[in-house]
């Protein structure tokens, strides 16, 4: 005998299912921004993030806000592509425990792909039975998007950038502040080109409503078949630029605040073109608490946990410096030996620092 499924059973069904949003964009568009947002909002949801973030030194556990919301972290690797096993085993733990949230959200790396990650969604059958992509969000840097529009990739290699304008669902135009309006019109009609489909939403430091990102039950995958007829076919030739890399440094001690932000500023002055994004957790002399830089490009800021970003250094803490650059060719004994020059040898009470330093403009965002 066959069963018979009443005319409403599909969507039952599929309500019990975990909604997934897909938090995508460059490096450096604001997407740890975003996801600081959802989780100081008022809303009343409990929401699971996962975070992915490409480097071997990891920064972005200091770059989020203190929270009862539950964090898993993936380092070192693309959930496009080398740590997608890892999002499986998250996603399944997750699974066991479903009553305990209303959604989950999951930030990737300013490198990744959307189209494998939605894969995984959609082939493995135990995720598949589980959860359902919600949305895929890109958060556009409004400033830097067109220089990476239009960067041209040896063959076989992909534009990150236009696969992430290409697959969203939604787009948040971000550092709206940073342009003008013919430049902002500009930006639009190039995202238009790409995804002519997509809703896009403008604002600064990353900063909507959740009704605006959540509960949106966007996710077409007819939409994405007819883009891509190949989407469900797994691509075993998925290649990254191999040009774009990852430095990471790991040094304990002090540095001294005003060597930092010269060499920071020449750094980016100097090499900000290849450099995608950088950033980093400090410890300076002659302060409790703990420094953070943001680079996108030729853009940086640096500001504390006294400016309520992160928590400050405790009692006993061991006071490790961790940096973080992403960008092309680059140079890691130089990157490594150049900061170690702004290390001092002073006594951590004796150098009297600023509350905040800036250098350049500020990107406005985290990644």
């Amino acid at each position: 005998m066959t069963a018979c499924m009443a005319p409403d059973q599909p969507e039952r069904a599929a309500a019990k299912k975990i909604p997934v949003t897909v938090v995508t964009g460059f490096l450096g568009a604001g997407k740890t921004t975003l996801v600081n947002h959802i989780l100081k909002e008022n809303h009343g949801m409990k929401i699971a993030i996962i975070e992915n973030e490409f480097g071997e030194v990891g920064v972005d556990d200091a770059l989020v806000i203190d929270t009862e919301e539950e964090i898993f972290e993936m380092n070192n690797g693309c959930i496009c592509c080398t740590v997608r096993g890892d999002l499986i085993r998250i996603l399944i733990k997750l699974a066991a425990r479903r009553n305990q949230f209303d959604a989950i959200l999951i930030e990737t790396t300013g490198l990744c792909d959307p189209a494998p990650v939605a894969q995984t969604f959609m082939l493995d059958p135990d995720i598949k039975n589980r959860f359902t992509i919600d949305c895929i969000l890109t958060v556009v840097d409004a400033y830097h998007i067109e220089q990476h529009l239009k960067e041209k990739k040896p063959d076989g290699v992909e534009n990150e950038a236009v696969e992430r304008v290409a697959f969203a669902d939604k787009i948040l135009l971000n550092k709206v502040d940073l342009v003008t309006s013919e430049e902002k019109v500009h930006v639009k009609n190039s995202i238009r080109a790409i995804n002519k489909f997509c809703d896009i939403v403008e604002c600064q430091n990353s900063r909507v409503p959740l009704k605006e990102i959540m509960n949106l039950k966007a996710f077409d995958l007819a939409r994405v078949m007819d883009m891509d007829p190949d989407f469900l076919k797994v691509d075993a030739e998925h290649m990254h630029d191999l040009s774009v890399s990852s430095v990471g440094i790991r040094e304990e001690g002090n540095v001294h605040v005003k060597k930092l932000e010269k060499w920071l500023s020449n750094l980016l002055n100097e090499r900000g073109q290849d450099i995608f994004r950088s950033k980093g957790v400090l410890s300076v002399a002659g302060s409790d608490e703990k420094y953070v830089f943001q680079g996108v490009h030729m853009l940086m800021r640096i500001t504390s946990s006294d400016d309520g970003v992160g928590k400050a250094w405790q009692p006993g803490e061991k006071r490790v410096n961790r940096l973080c650059f992403i960008g092309r060719n680059l140079d890691r004994e130089e990157l490594t030996k150049s900061f170690a020059k702004c290390l001092t040898k002073e006594a951590t009470s004796t150098i009297k620092t600023r509350k905040r330093a800036r250098t350049e403009a500020a990107p406005g965002d985290e990644d």
